[in-house]
């Protein structure tokens, strides 16, 4: 039943990136990286060190997702700021599994959660603004 569960979101999931605007991909990202954190966490206070180190590993890959998709020329101080924490929550991410530190974990969460808020924020007739193209 699990396993079906999964593999209808994962279809579901990879349905909706398929059609899914530039802004939405941002959302969807991170959406994941929260999920994955809060799996990690979990793992943690397991003492499950394959979880950890898999739902680490895949929250590490989305905030570098979330980083590499910064334009940074356009961007200005907002892509700067973005980017520097990014670098943060990853240090923290690695700190984490050094440390088992579930704290940290929540650091970044706090984090990701506030970019969330605003880019969730961003009115719909702006979206095609962080696609960096003009609107049809």
């Amino acid at each position: 039943m699990r396993s079906s569960l999964q593999s209808y979101r994962k279809v579901s999931l990879e349905s909706e990136i398929a059609v899914a605007s530039p802004h939405r991909i941002i959302q969807l990202m991170f959406n994941g990286a929260l999920e994955r954190l809060a799996q990690c966490r979990y793992a943690i206070e397991q003492n499950n060190l394959e979880a950890k180190a898999l739902y680490i590993s895949k929250s590490v890959g989305i905030i570098t997702g979330l980083k590499s998709s910064l334009n940074m020329e356009a961007g200005g101080d907002i892509a700067g700021n973005l980017d520097r924490l990014y670098d943060f929550s990853l240090r923290k991410i690695t700190e984490a599994n050094i440390n088992n530190d579930p704290q940290a974990l929540d650091d970044v969460s706090a984090i990701l959660r506030e970019i969330k808020e605003a880019w969730d924020a961003i009115p719909a007739d702006k979206h095609y603004i962080t696609a960096n193209k003009e609107p049809a």
